[in-house]
């Protein structure tokens, strides 16, 4: 793990939805077999070459499987703490997810943090070229009015942490024990619970 001196200073957060404030559930490769799509291939990347009927009609099996999905999400170890922890402190708050805003509504909502993410400061597949672009990084940034510097990105796979080096921001890795992107992640930490430890103990020595 990192050290995590510094996370005091961050005040504008941006976090992954699935894997990251959820206890993931997608079966990645089961969806890219029911949509023919080879087992090496990106599924957003694959659909968007595809011919425009054929990618409506995956998309469409994409959201619904989706959909299924975001009602029953429950939340991963420490998020809603650290959520609840950092919006009473005045942070800005922001979700970047290659699912789809409305879905990921859902699943705030189901996993109890639904009032806290203004409508706009949830960033889909559909509001910005998904991650691993950091074009949704980017939006936040102007957003906000702030440096990219002043921005951490806490996700759970390598596209968090591409798009946030490519954006300029700081990134958090969580829920990944064994870290198979070295030396991409400011912070290494096990879940949102030790971000939380972390950010508290820091605030109280600052």
């Amino acid at each position: 793990m990192v050290e995590v001196s510094g996370l005091p200073a961050i005040r504008h957060w941006v976090f992954d939805m699935d894997g990251t404030l959820t206890v993931a559930v997608h079966d990645f490769q089961r969806i890219k077999r029911d949509l023919a799509i080879p087992p090496d291939d990106d599924i957003l990347t694959h659909l968007a070459a595809l011919p425009a009927e054929e990618a409506a009609a995956k998309h469409a099996w994409l959201l619904a499987h989706e959909r299924a999905l975001a009602g029953a999400a429950q939340p991963a170890p420490g998020a809603v703490a650290l959520i609840r922890a950092l919006h009473a402190a005045g942070c800005r708050l922001g979700i970047l997810t290659r699912n789809a805003r409305e879905l990921a509504e859902v699943t705030l909502q189901a996993i109890g943090v639904g009032d806290v993410f203004a409508r706009e400061d949830i960033i889909g597949r559909d509001e910005a070229e998904p991650k691993p672009s950091p074009a949704g990084l980017r939006y936040f940034v102007e957003r906000w009015q702030v440096d990219p510097a002043q921005v951490v990105m806490v996700g759970d796979y390598r596209f968090d942490l591409e798009c946030g080096r490519a954006a300029g921001t700081r990134t958090v890795l969580v829920n990944t024990p064994d870290n198979p992107w070295p030396g991409m992640a400011c912070w290494h930490l096990a879940d949102c619970g030790q971000v939380l430890a972390a950010w508290e103990g820091n605030q109280m020595s600052a």
